[in-house]
């Protein structure tokens, strides 16, 4: 769930509040321990996203950095494949593992 929490600062164009809600969302539910709470939760489960991504967006809106501007495609297409790497070595451990089982 948190590999969904991507970094937010220093992109140009700026995050956005959106993606500070998003970002929000997914540190909530991870430590809720829940993507989606129960009726009598939703309340303070909604306001803990509120408050969040509020204070996210002031953390983004006043990190100072020196370095350039990162790229968002840049940075996805980085993210995209790590991604595949990590599903390509979990795909190549479960065929390992059925073979040495059919082996035995």
């Amino acid at each position: 769930m948190c590999r969904n929490i991507v970094p937010l600062n220093n992109f140009e164009p700026a995050a956005t509040d959106e993606e500070c809600h998003d970002a929000a969302l997914q540190f909530v539910r991870k430590i809720a321990g829940t993507t989606k709470p129960s009726r009598a939760n939703q309340e303070v489960f909604d306001r803990a996203v509120a408050e969040i991504a509020h204070a996210t967006r002031h953390l983004i809106d006043d990190l100072v950095t020196t370095a350039p501007p990162k790229i968002r495609e840049a940075e996805a297409d980085k993210r995209r494949a790590r991604s595949a790497e990590r599903y390509e070595a979990i795909r190549v451990f479960q065929e390992q593992k059925r073979a040495a089982r059919a082996a035995s």
